[in-house]
């Protein structure tokens, strides 16, 4: 359908749920697809209920709730008004008591998941840097880091929250 849809090469082009029971492989390649027209010019409006796929293809951003849009803006600006983050660290070898003493406070919190991986809630006023300093000198070395929830859905769920208030 989306061939179809490009065969007259639209200036625009409209697309609803277009990765929705799809699998991984197809998906990933629609949306390399997906960036190469638009990034020959190809205006592409598309409505999906994949938030990692809204965060990973679009500029520009409508939330809509319950037929209200509660939000338009770009994704830039919309991911600014995130103010805490929790990341997933893992460590290279066992935690043991390396985490003690740390002076957990409103700026970044940290939570022990199990001997090799912790939780850290940070927000905005604390960066990534003092954390990581943080670690160094705890002689703590992490293996991998990951955001522990998608951020646009982050934003999506205390938006629409906030909207049915």
């Amino acid at each position: 359908m989306i061939a179809r849809a490009l065969v007259h090469e639209p200036r625009i082009l409209i697309l609803d749920e277009p990765t929705a029971g799809v699998d991984i492989e197809i998906r990933r390649s629609m949306w390399k697809f997906l960036q190469e027209i638009n990034e020959q010019g190809t205006t592409i409006i598309l409505t999906t209920h994949y938030l990692e796929e809204a965060e990973a293809l679009c500029k520009n951003i409508a939330i809509i709730n319950k037929g209200i849009v509660v939000e338009n803006t770009d994704m830039k600006s919309l991911l600014a008004k995130l103010h805490v983050e929790t990341f997933i660290l893992n460590t290279e070898e066992n935690l043991n008591d390396k985490l003690q003493g740390w002076d957990s406070d409103k700026d970044c919190n940290i939570k022990i998941v199990d001997d090799l991986t912790f939780e850290v809630e940070i927000s905005k006023k604390y960066s990534l840097n003092n954390l990581f300093a943080e670690l160094d000198k705890r002689d703590i070395k992490i293996s991998s880091l990951r955001s522990k929830s998608n951020r646009l859905e982050e934003l999506f769920v205390h938006l629409v929250d906030e909207g049915s208030r």
